[in-house]
């Protein structure tokens, strides 16, 4: 078997919610909660690309205003979005970039 027949862990991830949607509001939240504790925004682009992958790339990039390859690109691992681009891709996707308080030790 060659390299090449190998599914990525994108591929398997963007099967699995097509097949159980019920569970993408519990992945983006906790994708967002792992950004806050700890900044890592390649993976925080990776999971949105995957959950834009589920919903079709084309449609939310059309909704967002951007081509298919810019929308890629912007979800990219090296990808730098403007936080305008990250909040209409949220919208597109069915969310709102909203605050939340921090739990402050007391």
């Amino acid at each position: 078997m060659s390299i090449s027949n190998y599914r990525t862990l994108d591929q398997i991830s963007v099967e699995y919610f097509t097949s159980h949607p019920g569970e993408i509001d519990d992945f983006v939240n906790e994708i967002f909660a792992e950004y806050a504790e700890d900044g890592d925004s390649a993976a925080l682009l990776s999971a949105l690309r995957i959950i834009a992958r589920v919903k079709g790339v084309s449609t939310i990039a059309e909704e967002v205003g951007m081509t298919r390859q810019g929308l890629q690109r912007a979800l990219s691992e090296k990808g730098n979005p403007r936080l305008d681009n990250i909040n209409a891709i949220l919208q597109a996707l069915g969310y709102q970039l909203m605050p939340h308080p921090l739990m402050l030790p007391r």
